[in-house]
């Protein structure tokens, strides 16, 4: 075992879980022999597919619930780790975008990592601490036209892990975020998106998307779960409050 990366005896929670980058965390954590798993995700059939070894404990829900946050919460004894990772996209101009698909997207992309966060560091108080990291986007960082709502609402996902992280190191909790660039993950199978893609196709735009930074690609989602697992794992400890850019170079 690398040095640092010794996760036996922990237990770890995601959300998002069920595909991309929630589920490659799940699959990384799993390799580094991680006890137990929380997995959260709208879809509970895509939950029950992953392939795990470890002990893992599945919820079909919606991140924006509050109710479903404070159930969970009474029944947890124990928690080392989480990946505040659940989110949805969306096209559309500030000016055009209408307020109901604003709302949703910030519902899910910020008051879910809200509610995620504060159960999750409520949890880790209980205990010795812990270490999270929360799903943001170079989007957040550098303004990028015609997805207005979701860069706002990883901007704020930042932000807040920021603030979480200079709030808790007095309990010995670590809070970072990651900020992806592209990535190929199921979030692109928006239907507004496909769409969009119908003509050149999905493989073809994402290709294509992917040209525009110096790496030439966009990542996998593997890619995204090493990178989260050094912030979640103990190699970090020194790390926090950090908003690491993983973008092969986009933000440049």
């Amino acid at each position: 075992m690398t040095e640092g990366y010794d996760f036996a005896s922990r237990t770890a929670l995601i959300t998002g879980a069920a595909s991309g980058i929630g589920a490659a965390c799940a699959r990384w954590l799993d390799r580094q022999g991680i006890e137990r798993l929380i997995l959260i995700d709208r879809d509970g059939e895509g939950l029950g597919k992953l392939a795990l070894s470890c002990d893992v404990e599945t919820h079909e829900a919606d991140v924006a619930d509050e109710g479903f946050w404070q159930g969970l919460e009474t029944r947890l004894d124990r928690l080392d780790h989480a990946v505040v990772n659940a989110g949805v996209g969306t096209g559309g101009t500030i000016a055009e975008l209408d307020f109901a698909e604003w709302r949703q997207v910030m519902a899910i992309n910020l008051d879910g990592a809200f509610l995620t966060l504060r159960t999750a560091l409520n949890a880790m108080r209980k205990g010795s601490g812990g270490s999270v990291v929360v799903t943001a986007s170079v989007t957040g960082l550098k303004p990028v036209p015609g997805i207005g709502a979701y860069g706002v609402s990883k901007a704020a996902v930042a932000h807040m892990a920021r603030i979480a992280a200079a709030e808790n190191s007095q309990h010995s909790i670590r809070v970072n975020a990651i900020a992806p660039g592209g990535v190929d993950t199921a979030i692109w199978n928006s239907p507004d998106l496909q769409a969009q893609f119908a003509q050149p196709g999905r493989e073809a735009v994402i290709a294509q998307m992917g040209k525009t930074t110096p790496r030439g690609r966009f990542a996998t989602a593997d890619e995204l779960a090493r990178d989260i697992g050094y912030l979640l794992s103990d190699a970090s400890a020194n790390v926090t409050g950090t908003v690491l850019t993983s973008d092969g170079g986009y933000t440049l």
